[in-house]
């Protein structure tokens, strides 16, 4: 191998470590986030208690999505409604008047400009103007005609420094006089008093504020002075007119009044307004004394009466009311509902670990905490109706209130219908959790708790081994007379013992008693269909051997009917010993072998002397024939629908045990063949599982591997029995095929014991009856047809060895 096939390969080896490399680290990603309980197998789980959780708070505040009843002045209540807190509710009619007045009360603001835009120095201008070009275009000795050519040339310019109409005439008259200076201060001086004292455009609308005054802002200086008379300012005609006023004085007097009064007419053509109504810095003030003005309220007391039942609404009520519904609706949103949720996350999660999360079956299957959520939500509702009915009827009534009522609520139904289908440490925490959330319902009562406790505590007691339905009403009377003595203990606690209320209320916690069992029973075969439960009522049911399934499994496969039968024996009597249900266990017993029905000639119990059918088949054909009766009996169950726990049963009942004679056989086979006994796999001689998951399971294979055992024994001696026993068992266990159920080492002691004691009453010894004598010449004696019947002096049971047979296994399960 040269030098470049050896890199070659180097690199090769590099990127395949490189690759697994990064797909370990792929897969380490996966991994992680599916352990995370959002993301894991467990998300189901908190999806479920989240949203329960989430819904509950919701309806413990209502008013977060369903508005209240809307009053219109006049209407008339039909409740009595008072404040459920102390808030404060803002009288919007006196503050909306405090805030017009404070309105009413800024004064307009006026702009002032005191120079009028730069009238006087226009004036100035035009006449210097006017005089240079005179001076520059006319000689001294000039002629009229003259000087009117340069008149007429220059009156354009003179107006458009003014910025007024042009008027000939009075440019002439000013040309014809040189623009003197005299008429220059004349037309300013009137221009400038007209302008000190202001001139508006609308004097209508300022004399409007003659009662407040206005602010004039000179916008010059910025300062504002508050002006109270408002008939000193000038409109435009009272302006122009004042000036033709002082400009008949001034022609009296005046040496050329012609020239004067061209100069008054300049100055009336100059006057325009000066003060002018600024309405954008008056509206602001307006809104800034709108906001300054504070709302004013008025205290709501708790408790406080905001409207009576038959009275009319009036406008004080209705704000009273639409201002503690925006309030609680604010409150519920934004703090309590989400704090309640939070509550009620932990108390649903406290029950969860506490007492669900210990059922090993709760944990298997999401559909337990659905079905417990479904109950707890149900009855969550009931009890809300039910308070809702309860007040509503107590408000026709003087003599009672709506407590009275309350006891007749069935929340025990609940803990009944979970007892029922999940066991009693689930309903003992349920009836924790439902308790809590229905007194809060009816007002956070601790001695309503107490009522819905006890009573659903008592409920879930009385049906956790019901055999038959009639134990539900047994038990909704015996919820009655507890119901009884409470409702009068909380009667007397409120000093109402000896009145009608007390009676009532021993009636409703009596009908109460009898909803629960009446309820349940209804409800029942609803919950077994929509979740695949199956109840001890149901087992019982199929447990009646007249079954068509049993009948059938009797007719085609006779020796598995039998064999069924004395596998159900056994464990039904080993059950209790080890906590698990005898009804189910003896039931599963019963159909566990029903796939054998369509192939009942391969199994060695039907086969009553014919041949054996596996002599002509391969060892793996043979196996895989007995590998399909677990499938076979799995679809007959849930086509007969026999419910979810006996299907399991089916299935588990031989979990991944090895089929060990058809192995052996086939690596017999092989090794006869000159093949390597490697070649037979173990697997493919091997149940495809799962193992058993409850004790019902595990009790169903030790048993059925028992009883097939038995039936090899020659002498079924006691010992024997024993060490058979203890053998299978030993074999079954140390092939791991209980280490996924909850079976302990004491279980299996003590099955071991029930199973010893069932199979020696099955294979019992009896006397040898003689036969009558016949009066014959050679009579003989024969032995009793019974084949189970085998004679006490024959018995081998006191072998030696057997008893050190026996003393040795039973030492290894206590059994000694």
């Amino acid at each position: 191998m040269n030098k470049s096939d050896k890199a070659r390969i180097k690199s090769i080896k590099k990127s395949k470590a490189s690759n697994n490399a990064e797909r370990d680290t792929v897969v380490g990603s996966k991994n992680f986030i599916k352990n995370i309980y959002f993301f894991g197998p467990e998300a189901k789980r908190w999806y479920i208690l989240i949203g329960l959780s989430v819904i509950i708070s919701i309806l413990l505040f209502p008013n977060i999505l369903i508005h209240p009843k809307v009053y219109r002045p006049g209407d008339i209540a039909d409740r009595d409604i008072k404040a459920t807190r102390e808030f404060l509710v803002e009288n919007v009619e006196l503050t909306e008047k405090n805030r017009l007045e404070a309105v009413k009360a800024v004064l307009s603001v006026y702009d002032f400009d005191p120079t009028a835009t730069g009238v006087v120095e226009r004036i100035k201008e035009a006449f210097k103007v006017g005089r240079n070009n005179i001076n520059a275009s006319v000689p001294a000795e000039f002629t009229g005609e003259g000087q009117g050519t340069s008149i007429d040339s220059f009156k354009n310019h003179f107006f458009e420094i003014l910025d007024v109409p042009s008027e000939d005439n009075i440019v002439n008259i000013f040309a014809k006089s040189g623009f003197p200076s005299e008429v220059e201060e004349v037309a300013t001086s009137l221009v400038t008093h007209i302008f000190n004292n202001g001139v508006v455009s609308n004097k209508m609308m300022l004399m409007s504020q003659s009662g407040k005054g206005i602010i004039i802002h000179d916008i010059n200086t910025g300062e504002e002075i508050k002006a109270a008379d408002l008939n000193r300012f000038y409109d435009l005609k009272s302006a122009r007119n004042s000036i033709i006023e002082q400009g008949k004085t001034l022609s009296i007097s005046a040496t050329s009044p012609e020239l004067t009064n061209a100069s008054v007419r300049l100055a009336a053509t100059l006057i325009k307004p000066n003060l002018t109504f600024n309405k954008r810095e008056t509206e602001r003030r307006k809104n800034i004394a709108w906001k300054s003005v504070k709302p004013f309220y008025f205290k709501v007391k708790n408790g406080e009466m905001l409207v009576r039942e038959g009275e009319r609404v009036k406008p004080e009520n209705i704000l009273k009311l639409s201002e503690q519904f925006k309030l609680l609706k604010q409150n519920e949103m934004i703090g309590q509902a989400p704090a309640m949720a939070v509550l009620v996350g932990f108390l649903l999660l406290a029950m969860y670990f506490v007492g669900l999360v210990n059922d090993r079956s709760y944990r298997r299957e999401v559909k337990n905490i659905l079905f417990t959520s479904f109950i707890l939500l149900t009855i969550f509702l009931v009890v809300m109706a039910s308070n809702f009915v309860a007040e509503e009827t107590s408000r026709g009534f003087n003599f009672f209130s709506s407590r009275a009522l309350l006891f007749a609520i069935p929340v025990a139904s609940g803990a009944m219908l979970v007892s029922i289908f999940q066991g009693m440490s689930v309903a003992i925490s349920f009836s924790l959790v439902i308790s809590i959330l229905a007194s809060l319902v009816v007002g956070g009562r601790v001695e309503f708790f107490i009522y819905f406790f006890i009573t659903s505590l008592m409920a879930a007691n009385g049906v956790k081994d019901c055999p038959e339905r009639g134990v539900f009403i047994g038990t909704g009377l015996k919820v009655s007379a507890i119901g009884v003595v409470l409702a009068l203990s909380i009667e007397a606690l409120y000093g109402f013992l000896y009145t009608l209320e007390a009676v009532l209320a021993c009636a409703s916690a009596i009908i109460g008693g009898i909803l629960v069992g009446v309820v349940t029973t209804g409800i029942l075969p609803l919950i077994e269909m929509a979740f695949g439960y199956t109840t001890n009522i149901k087992l019982l049911e199929l447990a009646n051997l007249d079954q068509p399934l049993l009948r059938e499994l009797m007719v085609q496969a006779p020796g598995t009917y039998h064999h069924s039968v004395i596998v159900s024996n056994m464990v039904e009597a080993t059950a209790k010993a080890v906590n698990a249900n005898p009804v189910l266990a003896k039931v599963a017993a019963y159909y566990h072998d029903i796939g054998k029905m369509k192939k009942p000639l391969y199994f060695v119990e039907n086969q009553l002397g014919r041949e054996n059918r596996h002599e002509k088949l391969a060892p793996s054909m043979s196996s895989l024939i007995l590998i399909s009766h677990i499938k076979d009996g799995v679809e007959l169950a849930a086509k007969n629908k026999l419910g979810r726990e006996i299907i399991d049963i089916i299935s588990q009942h031989h979990g991944t045990s090895l089929i060990t004679f058809f192995y052996e056989k086939a690596r017999d086979q092989s090794e006869r063949k000159g093949g390597k006994s490697i070649q037979v796999k173990e697997e493919d001689f091997r149940y495809p599982g799962p193992k058993p998951q409850t004790k019902e399971a595990g009790l169903v294979m030790l048993a059925d591997a028992v009883e097939a055992a038995s039936k090899t024994l020659v002498d079924p001696t006691s010992a024997r029995i024993q060490g058979m026993v203890q053998k299978i068992i030993n074999k079954v266990f140390s092939d791991g095929q209980l280490d996924e159920c909850e079976l302990t080492l004491k279980d299996l002691h003590k099955i071991a014991k029930g199973f010893n004691k069932t199979l020696s009453g099955i294979f019992h010894h009896r006397v040898e009856y003689p036969e009558p004598v016949v009066k014959t010449a050679h009579s003989k004696r024969v032995v009793n047809g019974n084949t189970d019947q085998v004679s006490a002096g024959n018995s081998q049971a006191n072998r030696p060895e057997d008893k050190a047979e026996a003393g040795e296994n039973l030492k290894r399960l206590g059994l000694s």
